[in-house]
């Protein structure tokens, strides 16, 4: 799937949070809402990027940003990793890869010299009207919650 660009809507998306409840991101329209993707919870960077967002939530909560983070993982495993680093915001289970696919979070990747499919770490600020507002690809684990926080104006 091809990469997401400011204007486009965002995919619609439904899937189990860490609770077991079915999250439709199309019900976070009318707020902004930061997704973001990571590839396995528990590993060094996925465990990065997700206390950088956690510990940038309250900021921004009061910029009027919803978050929620997705992974192939389980929602046993998401929940799991809630509870262990206390996330306290939607981790959505993606087992089949149609939603990273969908917002083009899912493709070609290298390890070691070796190539496979997986999921691209990125992450997507989307607006009230559901439509992408900024979508960064291959982003750094700690630089998902700053870059949100730039992109709506606010201090790092």
């Amino acid at each position: 799937m091809p990469e997401l660009k400011p204007g486009d809507v965002a995919p619609k998306s439904v899937a189990l949070d860490q609770n077991g409840k079915l999250v439709r991101l199309a019900d976070f329209k009318g707020r902004k809402l930061l997704a973001y993707f990571y590839p396995k919870a528990f590993t060094t960077g996925c465990t990065k990027q997700a206390q950088n967002v956690r510990d940038h939530l309250a900021t921004l909560t009061k910029l009027g940003v919803a978050v929620v983070g997705i992974s192939p993982d389980a929602p046993e495993r998401q929940k799991a990793f809630d509870e262990k680093y206390r996330l306290g915001f939607p981790l959505l289970s993606d087992a089949g890869h149609a939603i990273a696919k969908a917002w083009g979070a899912w493709g070609e990747k290298s390890m070691y010299g070796k190539k496979f499919e997986g999921v691209i770490r990125s992450s997507f600020l989307v607006d009230e009207r559901g439509r992408i507002s900024h979508a960064w690809y291959r982003i750094k684990p700690d630089q998902t919650a700053p870059e949100a926080q730039k992109a709506l104006g606010a201090a790092r």
